[in-house]
């Protein structure tokens, strides 16, 4: 028998290290890539003489790779949730912008002046696009880690040694990539640039785009039908996230979920038979049509559905990248932190960068490994 239990991404970690030391532990878990640096010392490893490294790789997105590491595979892929941009098609076309939302950041910083509409006393009534501040920015962790890895700032990685190096503020030549990613962002919430179109005083920007006083929105594939069902009136569709025009390839963020083995699983054995009937290629298109998500299997994104969704989505999933970060509450916490700091004054750009990255450091725990299984 197979039995499922939901439990709240808040207090996760803190229910499974428990259920662990209790001997009451799962046998299966559901994480994303976003929950793996936290939990890779409660995660049995697979063994690459299981499912090798080559295999895994030819078999799941380019992006999955985050789930390897030197004793083993820490998560059998499902569905990547990648994040994409939402348009208010008829905002756009009362603004006299034709056709689909902007490929370009460059190219959508220009249409503020078009979209963007100020009360008498100069309070945004009609946004164009929620960036600039963070705790009203619905997916502030996920834009600003699209444009990080835009840019070619890897956030987090893993080096030779295994450890963490972090790389917010790494100078290319005299520019620094985190601080144009953080100047870029930061604008649209300075009332002196041209490009004003958010600040903190405005709803979550979901809730402002569902209500239709907002042209764009950037949301995760997954939240679609939630808007549809939540405005039914509301004219919109999806596009491909905006790159920078001067990017020689595309890149976008996504949550990549995966099935784990927890240590003190007791049926290793059935866990990971369970988690192969998921990403059977018939049954992992049902779970990413059923979840507005898209498979994780190679085989399937390269051969996308014929809708006007799919051919959004599983082109954003491929090009998904991601980082291994602290919990979503810790990133949050220091992303938060450096985005408020700049646009206070408080602290320079570069300075917020350097803050953020001794914050990432500190909160990323130990790398510990286990024998895989």
């Amino acid at each position: 028998d197979i039995s499922y239990t939901s439990k709240n991404p808040a207090t996760f970690e803190a229910d499974l290290t428990k259920a662990i030391a209790s001997g009451s532990g799962p046998d299966l878990i559901l994480i994303s890539q976003e929950d793996l640096a936290t939990l890779t010392g409660e995660i049995n490893p697979i063994s690459y003489k299981t499912l090798s490294q080559r295999k895994f790789m030819n078999t799941f997105s380019d992006g999955s790779a985050i789930y390897l590491r030197s004793n083993g595979i820490y998560g059998l892929p499902v569905t990547i949730d990648p994040l994409v941009l939402y348009y208010n098609q008829t905002i756009l076309a009362s603004s006299g912008i034709v056709g689909e939302a902007s490929t370009t950041w460059e190219m959508l910083t220009g249409w503020a002046p078009r979209v963007v509409k100020l009360t008498k006393t100069h309070n945004i009534s009609r946004a164009l696009i929620s960036l600039g501040t963070y705790s009203n920015v619905h997916n502030a962790r996920g834009v600003l880690s699209t444009l990080f890895l835009q840019a070619g700032v890897p956030i987090v990685t893993l080096n030779k040694r295994g450890g963490y190096k972090i790389s917010l503020n790494t100078a290319n030549g005299a520019s620094s990539p985190g601080e144009s990613v953080l100047r870029f962002y930061t604008q649209f919430a300075d009332p002196t640039k041209v490009s004003y179109t958010w600040n903190t005083t405005l709803p979550d920007s979901q809730q402002m785009f569902i209500h239709g006083d907002s042209a764009l929105y950037l949301g995760y594939a997954s939240e679609a039908s939630f808007v549809a069902e939540a405005n039914p009136n509301l004219s919109f569709d999806i596009a491909q996230v905006p790159q920078l025009q001067t990017a020689s390839f595309k890149t976008d963020y996504a949550k990549i979920y995966a099935f784990s083995v927890p240590r003190g699983s007791r049926n290793v054995y059935g866990a990971l038979k369970v988690a192969s009937l998921f990403i059977n290629p018939a049954n992992d298109r049902l779970v990413a049509k059923s979840s507005g998500t898209a498979p994780a299997l190679r085989s399937l994104l390269e051969a996308a559905p014929n809708d006007p969704v799919s051919a959004v989505v599983y082109p954003a999933a491929i090009m998904s990248r991601t980082w291994l970060s602290p919990t979503p509450t810790m990133t949050d916490n220091i992303f938060s932190r450096m985005i408020k700091d700049v646009v206070t004054g408080k602290t320079s750009i570069a300075q917020a960068l350097t803050n953020a990255e001794q914050l990432i450091r500190s909160a990323l725990p130990g790398i510990k490994t286990k024998k895989p299984t």
